[in-house]
């Protein structure tokens, strides 16, 4: 079942994989460290991160909720798509290669904890691993990553799959909301050319890809750009996106993971089998 942190996690990916295409070991593509993260900065680390150029990126969803509940609730199966999107695990590590195909769900699971991650249009096996390492990084493990490879040192057990298979959803309910982008910078110049980057990769998306195989659809709400004279070091502006995106029930997993027993995929239960 989707909701609005589904929305705010498909989009941080996107802007994530915009800044960095080649995975967060490689520089990005503005040249400064870039910050993507839901949820608005703190004080003070935004400050450390401004005095040394770095960008920070915050997602962050509006309280302005739409009901656009409009369709009977009807099961319908989704297309399954193709396993083009391989695995190779060793002792601490996972390496990802082949091709990236929305539908496909990524899973990882170290010491029995499941990480899962639902593929998106502009992903490539380089910023699947970057975002797979940021999300066990935020599980509290040390990640070490190069290239389209995660390494977990100290892990005692590691395993990865690459799934995806059709599904029957319900829509029970849609919404039409809000999403905001701010970015703080330390300057003008990298303020626009992160705006340009960020608003070229959303704006040319129609429809994003949520974990339970559904979509929401996007469009350009506008901007506002903030100069402060209190604060001659903060440049800031904030993109907004109007995103429709629905809530369903599922009659069949989206994929099979690891295990007997069900976990969160982004607020999404699937269901797991052994391998």
């Amino acid at each position: 079942m989707a909701d609005q942190s589904d929305v705010e996690i498909a989009i941080q990916s996107i802007v994530a994989s915009a800044f960095y295409p080649n995975g967060t070991n490689e520089a990005s593509s503005l040249g400064n460290i870039c910050r993507v993260y839901r949820g608005a900065p703190s004080a003070h680390a935004l400050g450390v991160d401004i005095a040394a150029s770095i960008l920070n990126i915050s997602v962050t969803a509006l309280s302005n909720i739409k009901n656009t509940t409009r369709y009977s609730r009807v099961w319908q199966t989704l297309e399954s798509v193709p396993l083009s999107l391989l695995t190779t695990v060793g002792a601490e590590y996972v390496s990802f290669a082949g091709r990236c195909v929305v539908g496909q769900l990524v899973g990882i699971i170290i010491n029995g904890a499941v990480y899962p991650y639902a593929v998106q249009t502009s992903d490539s096996p380089t910023t699947v691993a970057s975002n797979m390492a940021e999300l066990i990084r935020r599980a509290g493990w040390i990640v070490d990553y190069a290239g389209s490879t995660i390494t977990i040192p100290g892990a005692n057990s590691v395993n990865a799959r690459v799934v995806a298979g059709a599904v029957s959803l319900q829509e029970i309910k849609r919404q039409l909301q809000e999403f905001q982008v701010a970015l703080w910078c330390p300057n003008s110049q990298s303020r626009d050319e992160a705006a340009a980057l960020i608003d070229q990769s959303l704006s040319t998306t129609k429809f994003i890809a949520l974990s339970d195989g559904s979509y929401a659809r996007i469009t350009y709400a506008g901007c506002e750009t903030s100069d402060r004279m209190s604060d001659a070091t903060l440049f800031k502006r904030e993109l907004r996106y109007l995103l429709e995106y629905p809530t369903t029930i599922s009659e069949l997993t989206p994929a099979m993971l690891f295990g007997i027993n069900k976990f969160s995929a982004n607020t999404d239960f699937v269901n797991t089998l052994n391998s």
